[in-house]
Parts: C-alpha cells; sequence; structure tokens
C-alpha cells in the first residue's frame, strides 16, 4: 500500500505507524470503570471496507495523518494533515 503524505509525497506504507480509527479517539473517563476502560484499550473495531485511520510519518516528516482508505482493496482515496482536518 502506497500513501501519500502532503509533505512528503507518494510512500510506502513501512514509513508510517498506524494509530487507529480517526473517528474513535473519545476517551472514557477517568471513573468510567474496569470493564469501560479495558474495552477501550483492548478491543478494536476491524471493518472490511473504507476507513478513516490515523497514520504517523515515523520515518518521513513526522505528521499526523487521516487516511481514508479502503481495507479490502487497500485503495488509499484521501490523505489530510491531522492539523487541517475540520473537527
Amino acid at each position: 500500500m502506497r500513501i501519500t503524505c502532503p509533505n512528503c509525497g507518494e510512500r510506502d506504507r513501512r514509513e508510517f505507524y498506524y494509530q487507529g480509527d480517526a473517528l474513535a479517539l473519545d476517551r472514557p473517563a477517568e471513573d468510567a470503570g474496569a470493564a469501560v476502560w479495558d474495552d477501550y484499550l483492548h478491543n478494536r473495531t476491524n471493518p472490511a471496507g473504507d476507513t478513516c485511520d490515523m497514520w504517523f510519518h515515523e520515518a518521513g516528516c513526522g505528521a499526523w495523518l487521516i487516511v481514508e482508505r479502503n481495507t479490502v482493496s487497500h485503495a488509499v482515496h484521501k490523505v489530510t494533515l491531522a492539523e487541517k482536518a475540520k473537527r
């Protein structure tokens, strides 16, 4: 899979560190309980199809990116710098 970094251009995905779902960044409250924290820390969805993920350009410019891609075809649809993404 190739990811086009807005700063560095097209690179192999091995230059990047996958962080997870960009839309599920909400942490539980401190007092949410052990079961809620266990679920947050250890369970991940594994969707087949279009996703919106956070990636870190570890071996490049050090930017955080939001990558919209398809997990079945490995097609990358859009890459945005996280700092410029709409919130």
